[in-house]
């Protein structure tokens, strides 16, 4: 885990950008594999509409199940799909040839605890080093909350 990220601060400027390798090999590899037909552990390929460009950009996401309700959680902070989303309101999820629209709805960093909770405990192994070493699945609710800012969450409805 590098400095930076042990020394970041959770707000609204985040963004934890990897130069490793293994990373961008990872992203690709998982996309490849969900397009293709195979979730791994709920994996989805998340497309938006570019808010400048207007083109249709795509990243491997993992959906998330909360109580029936379902989550993108955004574990490098406020990077282009989460601005992008923002100001689209809406995408598309796709596992193979099955895809579906959705329409976003932010969650309000108050109500983020349990969610950022689930994700780190089903997804520690894969977006761990994107947090401090302070912020795990069993940290304290007030740990959770103080990151929260710097951890966007959405809410997806189908259309």
């Amino acid at each position: 885990m590098t400095e930076a990220i042990l020394m970041q601060e959770y707000n609204d400027k985040r963004v934890v950008t990897s130069g490793r390798r293994s990373m961008l090999v990872m992203n690709k590899m998982v996309a490849g594999l969900t397009n293709l037909g195979v979730s791994l552990m709920g994996s989805r390929v998340l497309s938006v509409q570019g808010r400048k460009s207007g083109e249709w950009r795509s990243n491997p996401v993992n959906l998330l199940v909360l109580d029936g309700q379902r989550y993108l959680v955004a574990p490098r902070g406020h990077v282009q799909w989460v601005r992008n989303l923002r100001v689209s309101g809406n995408g598309t999820l796709r596992v193979g040839r099955r895809i579906e629209s959705f329409r976003a709805e932010e969650v309000l960093d108050a109500d983020k605890a349990d969610v950022i909770r689930l994700y780190l405990k089903k997804w520690a192994w894969e977006v761990g080093a994107f947090f401090g070493k302070d912020v795990r699945a069993d940290s304290p609710v007030e740990t959770l909350l103080q990151v929260a800012p710097g951890v966007p969450v959405f809410k997806i409805h189908a259309t």
